[in-house]
C-alpha cells in the first residue's frame, strides 16, 4: 500500500501545476506550510503565467484630492473631520502641479483617492475627473468607499455613479477599503466604512461597465487565518464572474492610533500571506509587492514568493507614511533592486504593459533561472 500523502505537500504541488485550492487547502498552507517550499511552488505560479525575463513597475503618484472623511476608521490617521484646521479639498492649481511633476519624472498614472466626503456632489467629481483627463494622464481613481459615498449623497444607485464617472474619463478603479472582507472583522477596525457585499458590488458594477480594477488586503490586525481565506474566496469568486481584476495587492496592518498597541505583522508572515494568495488567486493575473510598508528588501523577497510586479515608485504617499512607515526609493534603486532578483525591470502602464522594448519570447530563457 502507497504511504499516505502530505497533505501540505500535495496542496502545494496541485496549485504549482495549476490546479485550484479549496480554502481548507489555503487555511492549511497558511498554518502549516515550510515558507520555503510555500514560496517554490508560488514562484512557479508566477512563472507560469508571466514567463517573461522581466518584472515590472509603474510611475505613479497617490494624488489624495481630500482628507476629509466620515469612516472614522480605528487604524488610520490621515483623515480629518470637515471643519477641522487640518483638513483641506486641493485646488485644480495644486493638481496640475502635482501631475506636471509626474510627467516631468516619465509618470503615466495616477491614482487618486480621498476619503468618504460627507458633502461633495455627483458634479464635482465628475467636473475633477474631466481635469484630469484634460491633464493626459491615466486616472485609477476612487476606491469602493468613497463611490458609495458618491451614492448614499446624491441617492443614485452605484452603477450610475460608476457610470457617471466612466463617462467623464475615469480609466480604472483602485481596491482601496477592502481591508479584511469579514464583517465581523470590519466592524472592528472600521465600524463606519461599508461592509463587504456594498464594496464587492461596486467592483462588479465596475467590470459590468467594462472597467478594470485592483483588489487588496490590509492583513495582520483583528483578523484570522481563515479570514483571510475568506477574503481570498470572495474575490476569486468574483473574479470567475467577471475576470475585472487587474491585479492583487496583499499589505501589511501597521499599528497606530487607537491601534498602536498591536505587533505589526513581520515578514514572515508577509511573505507567507503573499505566496498563498498567488497560489489561491490563479485567476487574477497579477500579485503585487508591497515593498512601500515592509521595505525594499522583503519587497524584493516577494518577487520569489509569486509576486511579478514591485508596484509603484510611489512619488508620493500620504496616508501609510502616517503610520510611521516612510520607505522611499528612486526609479534607479528600484530597478537595481529588480535585477538583483534576476529579472530585468520594465516600467509598465496600468494594463501591466511594458512601456519600454523586450526582448522576443525565449530570447533570455535563463533570466530570473536561478531565482
Amino acid at each position: 500500500m502507497a504511504p499516505p500523502t502530505d497533505p501540505v505537500r500535495a496542496a502545494l504541488d496541485r496549485a504549482a501545476a495549476g490546479g485550484r485550492l479549496e480554502d481548507a487547502d489555503a487555511l492549511l498552507l497558511l498554518e502549516r506550510a515550510p515558507l520555503v517550499p510555500l514560496g517554490r511552488a508560488a514562484r512557479a505560479v508566477s512563472r507560469r503565467l508571466h514567463p517573461e525575463g522581466f518584472r515590472t513597475y509603474v510611475v505613479d503618484r497617490n494624488i489624495n484630492y481630500s482628507n476629509v472623511c466620515d469612516s472614522y476608521c480605528k487604524f488610520c490617521g490621515f483623515y480629518r473631520v470637515k471643519g477641522e484646521a487640518e483638513a483641506y479639498v486641493l485646488s485644480k492649481e495644486e493638481i496640475r502641479a502635482k501631475v506636471g511633476e509626474l510627467k516631468a519624472l516619465g509618470g503615466t498614472q495616477v491614482l487618486l483617492q480621498g476619503g468618504t466626503h460627507p458633502d461633495l456632489p455627483m458634479e464635482w467629481y465628475e467636473d475633477l475627473v474631466r481635469f484630469f483627463k484634460s491633464l493626459d494622464i491615466h486616472l485609477h481613481g476612487f476606491s469602493p468607499p468613497e463611490i458609495q459615498k458618491m451614492a448614499e449623497v446624491t441617492g443614485l444607485p452605484v452603477r450610475t455613479v460608476i457610470r457617471r464617472l466612466r463617462d467623464a474619463g475615469l480609466d480604472s478603479i483602485p481596491g482601496g477599503g477592502a481591508e479584511i472582507l469579514v464583517d465581523r472583522v470590519r466592524e472592528i477596525v472600521s465600524p463606519h466604512k461599508i461592509r463587504t457585499e456594498p464594496w464587492l458590488e461596486v467592483m462588479r458594477e465596475a467590470h459590468g461597465l467594462g472597467l478594470k480594477t485592483s483588489a487588496t488586503m490590509m492583513f495582520g490586525h483583528r483578523e484570522t487565518l481563515a479570514d483571510r481565506v475568506e477574503h481570498l474566496r470572495r474575490l476569486r469568486d468574483l473574479q470567475d464572474g467577471t475576470g475585472g481584476f487587474t491585479a492583487f495587492i496583499p499589505w501589511a496592518f501597521q499599528p497606530t492610533h487607537a491601534m498602536a498597541r498591536m505587533e505589526a505583522a513581520g515578514a514572515h508572515d508577509y511573505l507567507r500571506t503573499l505566496a498563498v494568495s498567488r497560489l489561491y488567486l490563479q485567476n487574477v493575473p497579477n500579485i503585487q509587492s508591497s515593498w512601500v510598508t515592509m521595505g525594499p528588501k522583503v519587497g524584493q523577497l516577494a518577487l520569489h514568493f509569486g509576486a511579478n510586479d514591485m508596484g509603484s515608485l510611489m512619488l508620493e504617499e500620504n496616508v501609510v507614511s502616517t503610520a510611521g512607515v516612510r520607505f522611499r526609493m528612486g526609479v534607479a534603486e528600484l530597478r537595481r533592486v529588480i535585477e538583483d532578483a534576476g529579472y530585468r525591470p520594465a516600467q509598465r502602464d496600468f494594463f501591466y504593459r511594458p512601456l519600454e522594448a523586450q526582448p522576443a519570447p525565449g530570447a533570455e530563457a535563463a533570466v530570473g533561472a536561478g531565482a
